[in-house]
């Protein structure tokens, strides 16, 4: 990381030094928060709030992100600027008047969305344990994924139609940055709220179209779509912007159904996809520019006729294995 000169770290000392956005700061280190969350937790008028957050934003202290009508704020992830600012929120105490007061009014904040989640949640409860009857546990499922992604760390992960977030929760010590985006604001509030209670910050939520999403291409390492495609018209344009997203030799990991024959899921369960089998899911991936690792089937134990089998397949970006012979040449000279 990039050192800071005495001009920068004065500007960075300035811009959180006011008080109102040292308060920015440490709520936006909390979590995803918009205007209009800040203007109640502070007590404060939207245009000054916005004026804060703009020189904030200016000082590359925090990021703002679009969510239809609503623009989202948080603490930025990279750079020196938010490495200094980070530096003075670990001396802040949590037991000042002013910081506790903002803390309890964001956990009411908090306490709010998980209520709407939990309300949404459960008015869709029934119909997702019947699906969750029809296939291996989801136990199950996490722990192959756990072994075939392994521990080793990566800088940036995106789950695509992260639904509950619980993708996000299962590999939080795995990543430094996580993403996951889903075009149901119904989910993403229970998102939220799911990784709220967990305690996690370093993973915000993106409203998002699935075949075109709101992200810079080549920006993460790993990037998942669990149990999504069965529901697209299109599966292989959504892994196509999938693998767009991937850095040189980052991993997608699909987890989906393989071919069934329950046609009631159409019309009960919105299914437009009766599961994927290895050979066009392969097809779709080569044609995305990936190449194909490995291929796993998890199928219940004494299944019936009715029983789904869930398959995870592996693939991987193409372009480090095209750069290898040309480091290997440099080598022998």
């Amino acid at each position: 990381m990039a050192k800071l000169g005495l001009d920068d770290i004065v500007e960075v000392l300035k811009t959180a030094g006011e008080s109102t956005r040292l308060r920015l700061l440490a709520l936006l280190a909390r979590g995803d928060l918009t205007v209009t969350d800040l203007t109640d937790i502070l007590g404060q008028s939207q245009p000054r709030i916005s004026r804060h957050l703009k020189l904030l934003a200016e000082a590359a202290l925090i990021e703002r992100y679009q969510e239809g009508a609503w623009a989202y704020f948080r603490l930025a992830h990279d750079g020196s600027a938010v490495a200094l600012a980070r530096l003075l929120l670990e001396q802040t105490d949590t037991a000042d008047p002013v910081f506790k007061r903002d803390a309890e009014r964001l956990d009411v904040l908090k306490r709010a969305r998980a209520e709407k989640a939990q309300a949404y949640f459960s008015r869709n409860a029934a119909e997702w344990d019947e699906l969750r009857r029809l296939h291996v546990s989801e136990a199950e499922v996490e722990a192959a994924l756990l072994k075939l992604i392994g521990e080793e760390p990566v800088e940036a992960f995106l789950d695509l139609g992260t639904g509950t977030g619980r993708i996000l929760q299962l590999f939080e010590g795995l990543y430094r940055r996580g993403v996951g985006v889903d075009a149901s604001r119904d989910m993403l509030a229970v998102a939220r709220a799911n990784l709220d209670r967990a305690g996690i910050t370093k993973a915000s939520i993106r409203h998002g179209d699935i075949f075109n999403l709101p992200l810079e291409r080549d920006e993460f390492d790993v990037v998942t779509i669990h149990q999504v495609l069965h529901f697209l018209d299109e599966p292989s344009s959504a892994i196509a912007e999938a693998a767009r997203m991937l850095k040189p030799a980052g991993r997608l990991v699909i987890i989906d159904l393989a071919p069934h024959g329950l046609e009631h899921l159409r019309d009960e369960h919105a299914h437009l996809r009766l599961g994927f089998s290895h050979q066009l899911m392969q097809e779709w991936l080569e044609q995305a520019g990936l190449s194909p690792e490995q291929t796993i089937d998890l199928t219940p134990a004494g299944a019936g006729a009715d029983a789904l089998t869930v398959t995870i397949w592996l693939a991987r970006d193409q372009r480090a294995a095209a750069a290898e012979p040309l480091i290997a040449i440099g080598r022998r000279h």
